[in-house]
């Protein structure tokens, strides 16, 4: 029997002896740190159910509103939610480290270890890290606790929110073992290294591996620092550093600088290229603590005249906003989930998207990463909308809370290249107590903690605001929430030419549209309205974009959205809770056709597509057929007659005129040539009552 099978075996026995729980134990391998997983088999009530046998089952990622919130509850359940579990801790992990981490629980959680408090964390978003050696007893079964609270809090952000505040632990929880001495997972929730690019270009890049060391050890630890930088398994350098770790160091900052001749550079979706970072820690000659980050090479800058450059070069950001949730789960997103929305998003063409409004799953980072995406990530510094209340309030407990998630939000992130853009606050507001003053401090805390990055915000209004961050952007709703999308030229142009110095782009620009909700002619809705036509989202997006994309001084443009989200407050569209200004269902099955029209524009693979497809029981007998195609001349059949061919437009939209419809059934096909085969597409209409 093998090394590995009789470990599998030993596995397998303890899962039956504890009822599925599984042990902690040290592997053959127990000098480097192990990661176990503890989202299965937790205990889940009410804090206000103090009956001790009211636990039911749940495995994590869990959230418990996923029915009430998203059922357009506007009061869904905000309270106390308490997940136990129990784990046995073996007795040959005496010596060891033992700490716990959460990815993520809304918003605020106290962790337990067999009924003692261990600690706190305020904020829903980020990762957090609690050490619980002291706290478990080996040889037995422990019992976790932890205690969660989505409840409206003035001292954690955020406040206010055109979103849902789904509670639970909604990311994994897992179980860290590290020996004595190791890099330390407790600056912060960050993985404890930061490589910091001092300068890159295309000829050289010099790397500084900020480090930072923990240990339990009463007196001074003499250890070894190692770091090898790899390429694709080819270890182009190792470099050595012997240190002291003091006693009792929780975060002690070591460093170790390394250039690379002609690097490779992430080059977005061109060439996201990473090397590995393996950085090590050694005791005696024999390695005691491992982790791998990526590092991707890259240098970027914008213009307030020419927009955003990456790497010498110009690059137009043509991006969307996204929620870290769907239908039926809330935001209990399984790593599936994350893949299918790059995915999608990535069939579409979008090379840039703004991760709104909070940190999200480093999962999603890391897609972001090996795809070549620009992200804006951002902190839930969140302001009202069109709502009530406030997003900022005037006392130190607030602002703190605010100083430490920009802080965790930058530094759990620091190694992810996708991220240029360091987001400060959406849609604040100066009235009342004015936050002006406290965004000055945030954007220096950012730019004390990350100088290599640049900062970004939303706004929606004139003031001081728009002029603290190294960039700024705008929420412009023009043709949806009153005025029409020319207004959106007219205000760009006036706001560049009175403010020529600041460098603009388009934080949010969207429209609501239900995919049952159809009309014949083009009319601009009522937005609060129970009627969301698909074809005035449509025609919103081809005027927006047709004034965006002619405008380069922008440096960037996100969709809102790029899903529908789950709002509970809202009543509008074709049924409560839901914000449905998505380019795709909430449920991700449908894509509406402002998504094709912006893939026609943004992904060049050939394609071909009828527009208005779900108005499928039409009234008038002339009508205008909308074609979306990237590729060449479209041809236009009606019931196998052609209708004639036609050359998209400089957005690649093909219109046929007062095209006649037959009473009853109608065939339209679209057909044009691809790159090696013939492209085609096609629907069925019918004509009722014609008019």
């Amino acid at each position: 029997m093998t090394k590995i099978s009789r470990l599998l075996k030993f596995a397998a026995i303890v899962l039956l002896l504890t009822g599925g729980r599984p042990s902690v134990y040290a592997s053959e391998k127990d000098n480097i740190r192990q990661v176990i997983p503890l989202n299965s088999d937790w205990k889940f009530r009410f804090s206000h159910d103090v009956n001790k046998s009211s636990g039911k089952r749940v495995d994590l990622p869990h959230t418990w509103n996923a029915g009430d919130a998203l059922s357009g509850k506007w009061d869904y359940k905000r309270g106390i939610g308490n997940y136990t579990r129990k784990i046995l801790i073996n007795e040959n992990l005496r010596g060891k480290r033992l700490f716990v981490k959460s990815d993520g629980a809304n918003s605020v959680c106290n962790l337990f270890v067999n009924g003692r408090h261990v600690g706190e964390h305020r904020g829903g978003y980020s990762a957090f890290v609690f050490e619980i050696t002291d706290f478990v007893e080996y040889g037995k079964e422990n019992t976790l606790l932890f205690r969660v609270n989505n409840g409206e809090q003035l001292d954690v952000m955020p406040l206010v929110g055109d979103f849902n505040f789904y509670g639970g632990l909604y990311r994994d929880v897992n179980l860290i073992v590290t020996d004595s001495l190791c890099i330390s997972p407790l600056d912060h929730g960050s993985p404890g290294v930061y490589l910091r690019q001092e300068k890159v270009n295309g000829e050289k890049a010099q790397v500084t591996a900020d480090i930072r060391l923990s240990g339990k050890n009463r007196s001074d630890e003499e250890v070894t620092l190692r770091v090898k930088v790899s390429d694709g398994g080819r270890t182009l350098l190792t470099r050595d550093k012997k240190v002291t770790i003091k006693p009792f160091a929780e975060a002690q900052p070591e460093n170790i600088s390394f250039s690379i001749h002609n690097p490779r550079l992430w080059n977005a979706k061109e060439d996201p290229f990473m090397y590995d970072v393996e950085i090590s820690l050694l005791k005696d000659g024999k390695e005691i603590d491992r982790i791998i980050q990526p590092l991707g090479l890259r240098y970027f800058h914008t213009e307030p005249d020419k927009g955003f450059f990456l790497n010498g070069r110009h690059l137009s950001l043509h991006g969307v906003n996204r929620h870290q949730e769907r239908a039926e789960i809330g935001n209990a997103l399984l790593p599936q989930h994350h893949e299918e929305d790059m995915g999608i998003m990535l069939d579409m063409g979008v090379n840039a998207m703004r991760l709104a409004h909070y940190q999200q799953a480093d999962y999603m980072y890391e897609l972001a990463d090996k795809n070549g995406v620009v992200v804006w990530a951002e902190i839930p510094f969140v302001g009202p909308g069109g709502y009530a209340d406030k997003g900022f309030v005037n006392q130190e407990s607030f602002k703190e809370n605010g100083r430490r998630q920009l802080r965790e939000l930058i530094r759990q992130n620091y190694n992810h290249p996708s991220i240029m853009f360091w987001g400060l606050f959406n849609e604040i507001k100066e009235e009342g107590d004015n936050p002006v003053e406290f965004v000055k401090e945030l954007q220096a805390i950012a730019r004390e903690e990350d100088p290599t990055r640049l900062t970004t915000a939303a706004s929606n209004q004139d003031g001081a605001l728009n002029f603290i961050t190294d960039n700024i952007a705008w929420n412009r709703y023009d043709g949806w929430y009153g005025s029409t999308p020319s207004t959106l030229a007219t205000w760009l142009d006036a706001t560049h030419k009175k403010y020529p110095e600041i460098r603009i782009a388009i934080s949010e620009y969207g429209a609501g549209a239900s995919i049952y909700h159809q009309q014949d002619s083009i009319r601009q809705t009522v937005p609060t309205s129970w009627w969301h036509p698909e074809n005035w989202q449509l025609e919103y997006h081809i005027r927006n974009w047709d004034i965006i994309r002619q405008r380069p001084f922008l440096w960037g443009s996100f969709v809102w959205n790029m899903f529908d989200f789950g709002a509970a407050h809202r009543t509008e569209g074709d049924r409560p809770g839901i914000n449905d200004k998505g380019l795709v269902t909430h449920d991700r099955k449908v894509k509406k056709d402002a998504y094709y029209f912006y893939r026609a524009n943004w992904n060049p693979e050939p394609m071909v597509y009828i527009a208005a497809r779900r108005n499928d029981r039409r009234v008038r007998e002339t009508t205008d057929i909308q074609v979306f195609s990237n590729t060449g001349d479209v041809t236009l059949r009606v019931n196998g007659r052609k209708i004639g061919t036609s050359k998209p437009d400089t957005m690649n939209v093909c219109t046929f005129r007062n095209v006649k419809l037959k009473p009853g059934e109608n065939t339209i096909e679209a057909e044009t040539k691809g790159k090696s085969k013939k492209l085609t597409d096609n629907c069925v209409w019918i004509l009722t009552n014609s008019i």
